[in-house]
């Protein structure tokens, strides 16, 4: 039998570190601030707050603009209609919207991260919400501080109400966008509201609260995956908003009208406004980091110092890693020019394709409960359920036609078949062989819809003929 190996500790006392791996998150409070780039954002904040919040009440056509009409299987965004078989447009459409993400953080970074993403607005009107029922920056510190009072209470009542109210609009707005907001509204105050109606206005209104109110930039470490893959799309010629170490350093405090280098300093004085205006909480003087949503605070934050100090802005600037190093910037490169590509490329093929969309439609199902079966006379029959469905704005009359043989006979009491805007028409369809002209067991017969005001406007559908083995 061998004997053990012999193992010693080594481990020195009182060395022995541990690692809380869930700690407790600190609560931000950003301080506030003006600037060129907050304006940006808020002219840009109010020009998507109108499409989002407008766009449901507007009218078109005797009906709502932009309504995804589930229950009639029918998706109206102003004068055009799409049915279940048009959903493929949308997994294009995503593409799209993908390239276009990858092309401009290839660009300029996770500037929409900083300006249009729903999770930095809804976090921005939050935080607003904070100011103005308790206090700037400091103010909130000390409430935080303190034990529960009435004046306490009263602001986080404050708070809360409007953060509550906030959260139920942005709901309201999001499922009328499923189901008619003029119904939906005096319905949810009438509470007359169906019950999966009254189920996804709270789910949203609770996801707005919870991920705006309280998670905030938790969404972004560690539930958004694109800050995370961020590092694959960027390069030394992205721009990013970036401290020049070169200008700055070394930081420190000092009298205004003082020049830098006759203290031995840079122009940095180390204020921390940077910081306290981050809504992630960061310090950009640490360098390029995932957490950083390049929303500008902190330039803007410090462009207002130097400007007190009589510096230079631009000390924290949108930039990039080959301008801070002191080479030269390229802005067209290889990967932005074929995201570029790709992107335009993809754009122009949605256009044709949804140009090249008929405004009718027809599906076509054989009767599942017989094959074949024979009619008066001799004549094999198959019996088929046609929906027509009209896209167009208005009322129109098609035209039914089959083809795949000239002897086969539809037994129709008109084929003139008249269907309102926006809507369908279900019918069964009789159509008969005389076995003679039989080609085989499982024929292909095509049927068509003409419009009669349009005779561009037509489509057709696919299927089978079934008749009897006659060998």
């Amino acid at each position: 039998m061998s004997e053990k190996i012999p193992v010693k500790n080594v481990t020195p006392p009182g060395q022995v570190q541990s690692y809380d791996l869930y700690a407790k998150r600190d609560k931000i409070h950003t301080r506030s601030y003006q600037g060129f780039f907050r304006n940006v954002r808020l002219i840009g904040v109010g020009l998507l707050f109108l499409l989002y919040f407008g766009t449901a009440w507007l009218d078109w056509g005797g009906r709502q603009a932009v309504l995804f009409d589930l229950p009639a299987r029918q998706f109206h965004i102003f004068s055009a209609t799409f049915q279940p078989e048009d959903f493929f447009l949308l997994s294009f459409l995503l593409i799209i919207c993908a390239f276009g993400l990858f092309f401009i953080t290839v660009f300029a970074g996770r500037i929409w991260c900083g300006y249009t993403c729903p999770q930095t607005v809804w976090t921005w009107i939050f935080m607003w919400a904070e100011k103005v029922t308790e206090g700037e920056r400091n103010a909130r510190i000390k409430l935080d501080k303190q034990p529960m009072n009435v004046n306490k209470l009263a602001r986080r009542t404050a708070k809360h109400s409007i953060w509550l109210s906030v959260s139920v609009i942005t709901a309201l707005t999001f499922v009328g966008y499923f189901t008619p907001i003029r119904e939906l509204v005096p319905d949810t105050f009438t509470l007359q509201i169906s019950g999966w109606a009254l189920f996804w206005v709270f789910f949203f209104t609770m996801a707005t609260y919870i991920n705006a109110g309280w998670l905030r930039e938790q969404v972004c470490f560690y539930m958004c995956p694109y800050g995370r893959f961020q590092s694959v799309m960027f390069d030394k010629d992205t721009l990013i908003v970036a401290y020049d170490p070169r200008r700055g350093e070394q930081r420190g405090p000092r009298k205004k009208g003082v020049e830098p280098a006759a203290v031995g300093l840079g122009d940095c004085v180390d204020c921390h406004m940077c910081v306290q205006v981050c809504p992630t909480g960061i310090d950009i003087r640490d360098g390029l980091q995932y957490e950083c949503i390049q929303c500008a605070a902190c330039v803007d934050a410090c462009d207002e110092v130097m400007d007190k100090m009589d510096y230079p802005r631009g000390l924290i600037s949108y930039t990039t890693e080959h301008n801070l190093s002191g080479e030269k910037t390229q802005v067209i490169r290889p990967r932005l020019l074929g995201y570029g590509a790709a992107l335009a490329i993809m754009i122009g093929l949605f256009i044709v394709t949804v140009n090249s969309l008929s405004e009718v439609s027809l599906d076509v199902q054989r009767d599942r409960n017989v094959l074949f079966r024979e009619a008066r006379g001799g004549d094999i029959e198959n019996v088929y359920i046609v929906r027509i469905f009209n896209k167009a704005q208005q009322e129109r009359t098609f035209d039914l036609s089959i083809e795949g043989h000239p002897e086969l006979e539809m037994n129709l009491p008109d084929n003139r078949l008249t269907v309102e805007a926006n809507g369908h028409l279900q019918l069964p369809v009789n159509v008969q062989l005389d076995p003679a002209f039989l080609e085989s067991t499982n024929m292909p017969v095509n049927f068509r819809v003409t419009a009669e005001d349009d005779p561009e406007v037509t489509t057709l559908s696919e299927s089978r003929f079934m008749g009897p083995n006659l060998r």
